[in-house]
């Protein structure tokens, strides 16, 4: 699974191939967290709070670049890096 950025101990990542809705994984340490590209809801898993305050500040920001890369990842394309929260 690509890693498509990283920021303050978070890994964000998309599958190739995934199922539907839209959506990309977290991983902080042992959680992660699948979220909805589209409306950024929480559809499995979790993070600490602070954790996924930081993951969807992110989120809000390259809306636009995570379609993007999961369109890239349904035609099976190599994925775009996305810039980190700083």
């Amino acid at each position: 699974m690509p890693t498509i950025s990283r920021f303050f101990g978070i890994l964000i990542r998309m599958y190739f191939n995934d199922h539907e809705p839209p959506h990309f994984h977290a991983v902080y340490g042992e959680f992660e967290v699948q979220l909805e590209i589209e409306t950024l809801a929480v559809l499995r898993g979790e993070l600490p709070r602070r954790a996924l305050a930081l993951v969807l500040e992110w989120a809000s920001l390259h809306r636009e670049e995570l379609r993007a890369d999961w369109n890239r990842a349904r035609a099976g394309e190599a994925l775009e890096p996305i810039e980190p929260l700083e």
